[in-house]
């Protein structure tokens, strides 16, 4: 065996819980972090992050992890999983860092800037035989949980459309968001990805056939160089189903927020909202003619639940899932959807 994949090789003590260690540690990271803890399914092991104010909050909630320096830190202390929320541009990168080292990885969105990289990453974690995860969080609020089970056991009928939407009343707040080289796209790569990955999952990941898409800069053509701040994309399915898609940052759409996803057969449809403008509170419908029976109502404690879900499998001692590929699959329609 590789001496790469000693670190994997080595079983953990029974009943002792996975090392993780969290690299970037901002809001995000430490909410997941958090999540993990409260979970009681991993010991946080250690934190890196640029920021001592951030590690110094992280280590809080973690009074025992310890401070690493960064990367090259958290991979020489014996860990079992690495959690990885810094800019998009180091995701790939980092995380095939750490499956070439047999240490499992939950990574913020996007796990790549171009199908490419999450490609690469994949393939680093099936040689490693190592669990790899990606926080497409809204998979996990209840109300897609409920539509999902409507549309896989048939009671929808055939679905033949779809319109999902994220608009954000705000910007990133971080400079990278802007530089295309660092972020590998804008309200597409940021917000997209989430519309995207939650089509793809309802539906079972059909063939994308056809992708045609419009991508704005403050309502202008994308100049050399700039990132969207508004796209809309269609997506034709394999079996004619229609996808369509939007999201922007900064609209003046009168909330905070207007988040939707929207499936419609030919027995009936259903589709998952937020609330008022909330980023975090959600409903669902389920749809017939004019009429609609609720599924799903706030609240709903769903933003740590990804990350919650990959420390038990990792706790439980689960491998590589072949379901990473379907990682694969949302970054080429990303790809398409920026005519790449």
């Amino acid at each position: 065996m590789s001496a790469l994949l000693e670190p994997a090789a080595r079983p953990r003590a029974q009943n002792r819980r996975p090392r993780v260690g969290f690299l970037g540690v901002g809001w995000i990271g430490r909410h997941r972090m958090e999540a993990m803890l409260q979970a009681d399914a991993i010991e946080a092991a250690a934190v890196a992050d640029p920021s001592a104010e951030m590690s110094a909050a992280a280590r809080a909630l973690a009074p025992g992890a310890e401070l690493a320096g960064g990367l090259d830190d958290l991979l020489g202390m014996d860990l079992d999983g690495l959690v990885i929320a810094t800019p998009s541009a180091l995701h790939a990168e980092q995380a095939v860092a750490a499956l070439e080292r047999g240490v499992a990885v939950f990574c913020q969105k996007p796990l790549g800037r171009s199908a490419a990289e999450a490609r690469a990453v994949v393939e680093a974690a099936r040689k490693a035989d190592s669990l790899l995860s990606v926080d497409l969080s809204y998979r996990f609020t209840d109300g897609a949980r409920r539509i999902r089970e409507l549309v896989r056991g048939g009671e929808l009928g055939h679905v033949f459309a779809a319109d999902l939407v994220f608009h954000n009343a705000y910007g990133p707040d971080k400079p990278w968001f802007y530089d295309a080289a660092l972020s590998g796209g804008g309200c597409v790569m940021d917000l997209g990805v989430h519309l995207v990955d939650l089509a793809l999952w309802m539906l079972d990941f059909p063939e994308v056939e056809r992708v045609e898409s419009t991508l704005l800069a403050t309502g202008a053509p994308l100049a050399p160089g700039a990132v969207e701040d508004y796209a809309v994309a269609s997506l034709t399915l394999a079996g004619g189903a229609s996808v369509r898609l939007a999201c922007s940052w900064r609209l003046p759409a009168g909330c905070e927020a207007e988040i939707s996803a929207a499936f419609y057969g030919r027995s009936g449809g259903a589709a998952l909202r937020n609330v008022d403008g909330s980023f975090y509170d959600f409903a669902a419908d389920r749809f017939s003619g004019c009429t609609r029976e609720r599924l799903a109502s706030p609240p709903d404690a769903w933003g740590g639940r990804a990350a919650q879900d990959w420390a038990r499998r990792l706790s439980a001692g689960a491998r590589f899932d072949p379901a990473a590929e379907r990682l694969v699959d949302v970054a080429r329609v990303l790809d398409r959807i920026y005519g790449r």
